[in-house]
């Protein structure tokens, strides 16, 4: 995990804006994708300087002024400036604050297995931000079952999905699917922990460069709903739909929920759980 995260963030968003997005002229030549650095530093109202270190890592404590002003120049959705303050608050001052040494819940709330109950027969499952699976319906047990996610004491979706070779026969887009984990991890999981830090230094040995490559790279916003491509070894291709609903705690915990996106899909599913058809309707559209 690099430890100048709001730098990358920083960096790579102002060369994905092109001067004629900002309102500015465009030279015929230009050896910086997107915005020079004094570009922006204009567009903001700070100094070249300074917004040089805050790229470097050099100052990690813009104020809140700054960071709006930042944000409205390198014109950032509501999302991507939520992240930006996230990195921000990780990186500077407020980051002793954020290194607790609690380890990750693993406990579940009677409230939350009661919705997950709720949800069956649909494959669901919860997570805790560091991808631990703490409780799941009997729907995903026969779903995941067989691709081999609940192998273990202690199952971990981020785990499975960069160190267990099953994973990129059932994933045939598996990149993107590698992209979506990290996205997830480093947007739940808090930048400056003891935990975090185990895991990442796990997995980087474990799995090599396809988790440290991403884990390097500028951070992305995770997907909070798509569809997936799984290739089940017992029910066939599937095409599945999925939200993620994160739940507004301290434990930062996630519900996943799989629903067919077609007929052939719900249909397979039906099978799987050994239902009469009908149980699950596709979610089409």
């Amino acid at each position: 995990m690099s430890d100048n995260e709001l730098g990358t963030f920083l960096r790579t968003r102002r060369e994905a804006v092109t001067p004629a997005e900002a309102g500015l002229p465009t030279g015929p030549r230009r050896r910086t994708p997107g915005l020079r650095r004094s570009e922006l530093a204009t567009l903001a109202g700070v100094s070249v300087e300074y917004l040089t270190r805050l790229e470097q890592g050099r100052d990690r404590n813009p104020s809140p002024s700054v960071l709006g002003a930042l944000a409205d120049a390198l014109r950032l959705a509501t999302d991507e400036r939520l992240l930006l303050r996230r990195l921000a608050k990780a990186s500077g001052a407020d980051a002793a604050f954020c290194s607790g040494v609690t380890a990750p819940s693993q406990a579940v709330r009677p409230g939350v297995r009661a919705v997950l109950r709720r949800l069956e027969p649909a494959p669901a499952v919860l997570v805790n931000w560091v991808g631990d699976i703490l409780a799941h319906t009997d729907g995903y047990a026969r779903f995941a079952g067989p691709l081999g996610i609940l192998d273990g004491e202690r199952p971990n979706l981020l785990r499975y999905v960069f160190t267990d070779e099953r994973a990129r026969l059932v994933h045939p887009d598996w990149d993107r699917v590698a992209d979506d984990q990290i996205a997830r991890f480093r947007q739940g999981a808090p930048l400056v922990d003891a935990h975090v830090i185990a895991l990442v230094d796990e997995l980087t040995v474990t799995a090599g460069a396809s988790f440290a490559d991403r884990m390097a790279a500028a951070p992305t916003l995770p997907r909070r709903a798509g569809h997936d491509l799984v290739e089940h070894p017992e029910a066939g291709p599937l095409r599945m739909a999925y939200e993620a609903l994160s739940l507004p705690d301290a434990d930062a915990q996630t519900i996943l929920v799989l629903l067919p996106a077609d007929d052939a899909t719900a249909a397979a599913l039906d099978r799987l759980d050994g239902r009469t058809p009908g149980a699950l309707r596709a979610v089409n559209g």
